[in-house]
């Protein structure tokens, strides 16, 4: 697909619009006048059809829980729109002309496409036609190299002036996590000796019905990342790019559980391969952790369970607690109906069991216009009170970070104007790298504090 593509927006502009109208035109003539019992039995009965299936689609997202923010209406609209054509082709197609027969059916999958495009503004997930090339296609990632070559260019001494990408083969041996491939993005300092500088590492969860190559394709990791690097002398955190699901509708949200032991991979298998394989730091203070939605709660249930692997996270719009619909819906869902096992995994739950943490910090990032709220981790101050648990992410984001800090974890809550959607994630990425790279070590990296925190980083987790 010729490269001129890459500029046409899927999100805004004059591809959704024109797709629209045309699929809007269509429908209609599809529908057509026809007869007075068409009119006023046929198209009524169509259409109240298709206000049901919008309806019961509704339901069933609200019932399973795998989306947390609302859909935009135009969702509902065009899944409505699609039923009323399916109802039109099938009701309509006796004692028809052929060319209505070829419009009624052309109207039916240009309204699915419609629906799709509005699930797509909802998400965000593929922002240009080149985007979604890409994706159907498998093509390689910009920058991306085997390990072969990677290793040839360190033995030469030869640094890149930008990152690779290595696609890696992670073995589930610990967790027996059935799991897709993955991907780590070395930074041009790693090839500055060998064997390599014992960088830090940066864990980057995706988002449920998703991929490890999104944080690349449609995050813009690589660019941000590159960037950083650039203004610091080719240092940067290793990242690593993982498959929290297994498979592209297996919500896991990170967990040890029915759908498997996702929570095992990234700490039994993920971190100790990275470490060894490309000879990164195996210290925690060096480890942390980035994700979005569903690897938003992913990020900082991981952090606060595993203080030994992990001391910073940002968590991109995550929920309070793992979850799979209400918590009576998530119980069975995830955890065959074990509550303790619920328990383990719970953040407020874990935080409280654990007590008192050292050296870890996070940063809490919610779509919207939202004010900045910062918690030093004095330990023992504030009292966050009940846990809401709400889908609202301000509430529940500020909820964690002030019960965080009760336990000796400094963090923020920041607001950012957007939407939930990959282009805010990837905003928030480039927000939050300085303070997160500094707070992990890495080499050339000024300390940089926590949004809202005093200049000087004080304080347990402090800054750095």
């Amino acid at each position: 697909m010729p490269l001129a593509l890459e500029p046409i927006s899927l999100l805004h502009g004059w591809v959704p619009v024109t797709i629209q109208v045309i699929a809007a035109a269509v429908l209609v003539v599809a529908i057509g006048w026809r007869s007075r019992r068409w009119r006023l039995l046929w198209v009524p009965v169509s259409l109240l059809l298709g206000v049901a299936v919008a309806f019961a689609v509704w339901w069933l997202l609200d019932w399973s829980g795998v989306a947390g923010h609302p859909a935009p209406p135009t969702l509902w609209i065009w899944i409505a729109l699609s039923a009323l054509a399916g109802a039109v082709l099938v009701v309509g197609w006796r004692d028809n002309r052929w060319w209505r027969r070829t419009v009624s059916v052309l109207a039916v999958p240009m309204c699915v496409l419609c629906a799709a495009l509005a699930v797509d503004l909802w998400t965000g997930y593929v922002p240009t036609v080149q985007t979604g090339w890409d994706q159907l296609t498998g093509r390689p990632l910009p920058g991306q190299t085997d390990e072969a070559s990677v290793a040839a260019m360190r033995e030469h001494g030869d640094k890149p002036l930008q990152g690779t990408i290595v696609s890696v083969t992670i073995p589930d041996d610990a967790s027996h996590f059935s799991h897709r491939g993955e991907f780590v993005y070395l930074p041009p300092a790693w090839y500055a000796s060998n064997p390599p500088p014992r960088l830090p590492v940066v864990m980057m969860i995706t988002t449920e019905f998703g991929t490890a190559q999104d944080w690349l394709r449609v995050g813009d990791a690589k660019k941000t990342v590159d960037d950083f690097a650039a203004h610091h002398g080719g240092n940067a955190p290793v990242l690593v790019f993982v498959d929290s699901t297994g498979a592209f509708s297996n919500d896991t949200e990170c967990v040890n559980g029915v759908r498997g032991n996702a929570a095992d991979h990234l700490t039994k298998d993920v971190v100790p391969y990275v470490s060894s394989h490309f000879g990164t730091s195996a210290d925690p203070a060096n480890w942390g952790i980035v994700g979005v939605s569903v690897g938003g709660t992913c990020a900082v249930t991981l952090a606060v369970k595993y203080p030994e692997l992990f001391s910073g996270f940002v968590d991109i719009d995550g929920d309070l607690f793992p979850n799979v619909g209400f918590k009576e819906q998530t119980i069975p869902r995830l955890f065959g109906g074990d509550a303790d096992a619920f328990a383990s995994f719970d953040p407020s739950e874990v935080m409280a069991k654990h007590g008192p943490y050292t050296g870890v910090a996070g940063w809490f990032a919610v779509s919207g216009n939202f004010p900045t709220v910062y918690h030093d981790g004095t330990v023992g101050a504030g009292d966050p009170g009940p846990v809401p648990y709400t889908a609202d992410k301000d509430t529940g984001a500020n909820y964690l970070c002030a019960l965080a800090s009760r336990y000796g974890i400094e963090c923020s809550v920041v607001g950012v104007p957007g939407h939930h959607t990959w282009q805010f994630a990837a905003t928030v990425f480039a927000d939050a790298l300085p303070w997160l790279a500094a707070k992990l070590h890495t080499p050339g990296v000024p300390q940089t504090p926590l949004p809202g925190a005093p200049a000087a980083p004080h304080g347990g987790a402090g800054g750095n």
